[in-house]
């Protein structure tokens, strides 16, 4: 429903723009970007509107250059769509660009400012962020989480294997989302919890609505448009629903033993009880800064690893020769009849790892991941002011030619004997952003990509549908939180089977 309201206020604005002859107002001094022609009221919102945005932008990227400006509604904005502009943003002038993006939807599930993703640079983020760090990718953690991986993909295995020995498609999305979803449950709140799937179901609302537009987001000074639209009700109402479940558990634990459990078995919701009792953080702990800062560690932790997961086995089913290298690697390097494999097994597996880099190239979870300008900098010679928000175009940078020959093939290989990796040092590939806001669940969320994809391609082969060819399989995107298959991947399980006949375990 917003988005017809944004539909019908975009045609509403370029009416009353036909109205006018000349526009007053004088010019600013500054020295912006180019961009599209705008209209009144609504800027550049008629440009962009569309169900893949970072595609739109790419197309006026190549039209108006690698940084270019836009005017969203009230919201000034500048797209980056280079290596070389969003290095001198995120490395030379990372300062100036370490604010997100603030907005009525953003400020309402980041507890205003008090989460992680959506608080501003200061002392509250970087203690927050500290705490995140600490206590979810400490080196005990790292081992924890070691074993809540193996056990969900034994479980993983175990269902898909008795789903092929029937002839059952596999629904591929759901099985790696409900695997996502369970290794994170179990990170955070200990293991699954009575409110999962309630909770669950919140939370992909929540991401539907922060990753959209809407109204008050756009004009969010206009009274009227508070009135008129119904956006900040509906996210309201969803974040209320998150932190009644939030409330709910951590009422529950307080009330048990394991509110005071030892930190050796210690989950992250536990970390942040123990903290709060504690009191020695420089801010208050509330209830609502934890169900923010769970909101942002499910966020990073389900959506991506899916999202990851999702985008891989389509262009392996679709790309035979990588897939079948892939599985020869990963069965010559861990020998056969293995049962789970676990993170220390993949040392070995540079091809694989060459496989989700190229992955991550082709289709960054993120593919516009957004910052604000805390002051004025300029940027290649164009004045970005301070408020500017900022989107870094990761899908327009994964396709420069300077850098990627055949930017549009899936090509794994581009990345053997070179030592470009995740970590942000090289600008033409930041799957996961760059500087101080990067993303700090990086490594959570590659760890599970390793150790799900090494198992599916060691045990069994994958094949498409009956009927459904290389070149007919629908590769259309969603864009939400993370970019995802607009439709669910739907495959054939086959149980490999070694040289002497017997099945893999």
């Amino acid at each position: 429903m917003e988005g017809v309201y944004i539909l019908c206020f975009t045609a509403l604005s370029t009416l009353v723009a036909l109205c006018f002859v000349k526009f007053s107002g004088g010019k600013s001094k500054a020295k912006l970007p180019p961009g599209p022609w705008t209209l009144p009221m609504i800027g550049s919102l008629h440009h962009v509107i569309s169900k893949v945005p970072h595609r739109k932008m790419f197309e006026l990227s190549r039209r108006y250059g690698p940084v270019m400006f836009l005017k969203l509604g009230e919201t000034p904005t500048v797209v980056v769509s280079s290596a070389e502009a969003a290095s001198l943003m995120l490395k030379t002038n990372d300062l100036a660009f370490s604010d997100r993006t603030r907005s009525v939807t953003f400020d309402i599930f980041g507890c205003d400012g008090k989460d992680i993703a959506f608080a501003p640079y200061g002392d509250h983020w970087r203690q927050m962020r500290k705490v995140c760090v600490v206590e979810l990718l400490s080196a005990k953690q790292v081992r924890r989480m070691e074993d809540i991986r193996t056990d969900e993909v034994g479980s993983l295995l175990r269902s898909i294997t008795a789903g092929a020995l029937d002839g059952t498609m596999v629904n591929f999305s759901k099985k790696v989302s409900a695997l996502s979803n369970d290794v994170v449950s179990r990170a955070v709140f200990g293991g699954k919890f009575r409110q999962q799937d309630e909770y669950i179901s919140e939370l992909d609302k929540a991401f539907t609505l922060v990753s959209g537009s809407s109204l008050v987001d756009l004009f969010p000074s206009s009274q009227l448009v508070r009135w008129f639209s119904n956006g900040e009700r509906e996210v309201r109402k969803v974040y209320d629903g998150i932190q009644r479940i939030i409330a709910e558990i951590v009422d529950e634990r307080k009330s048990t033993s394991h509110g005071v459990s030892s930190t050796d078995e210690e989950d992250l919701l536990g970390a942040l009880l123990r903290l709060q009792r504690e009191d020695t953080l420089q801010f208050p702990l509330t209830t609502d800064v934890m169900g923010a800062v769970l909101f942002d560690i499910f966020a990073g932790g389900t959506d991506t690893s899916a999202s990851v997961l999702e985008w891989t086995m389509t262009e392996l089913v679709t790309n035979p020769r990588v897939m079948a290298k892939a599985q020869q690697e990963i069965r010559q390097v861990l020998g056969e009849h293995r049962t789970v494999i676990t993170n220390s097994d993949l040392a070995g597996l540079h091809y694989m790892q060459n496989v989700i880099k190229e992955v991550l190239r082709l289709h960054p979870p993120v593919p516009l991941f957004a910052r604000a300008a805390r002051e004025d900098c300029n940027i290649m010679g164009y004045d970005i002011l301070k408020g500017t928000d900022v989107f870094v175009s990761l899908f327009a940078i994964s396709r420069e030619e300077r850098y990627w020959e055949n930017p549009e093939e899936f090509k794994p290989e581009r990345f053997k004997n070179n030592s470009i990796d995740y970590h942000g040092s090289y600008a033409q590939y930041i799957p996961f952003g760059a500087g101080r806001r990067q993303c700090p669940g990086m490594v959570f969320a590659t760890s599970t990509v390793d150790i799900v994809l090494a198992n599916l391609l060691y045990h069994f082969d994958w094949k498409l549908p009956d009927g459904v060819s290389i070149d007919s399989l629908d590769k259309s995107e969603n864009f939400r939180l993370t970019v995802s298959r607009k439709y669910d991947l739907e495959l054939k399980a086959i149980p490999h089977v070694w040289p002497n006949g017997i099945p893999s375990k």
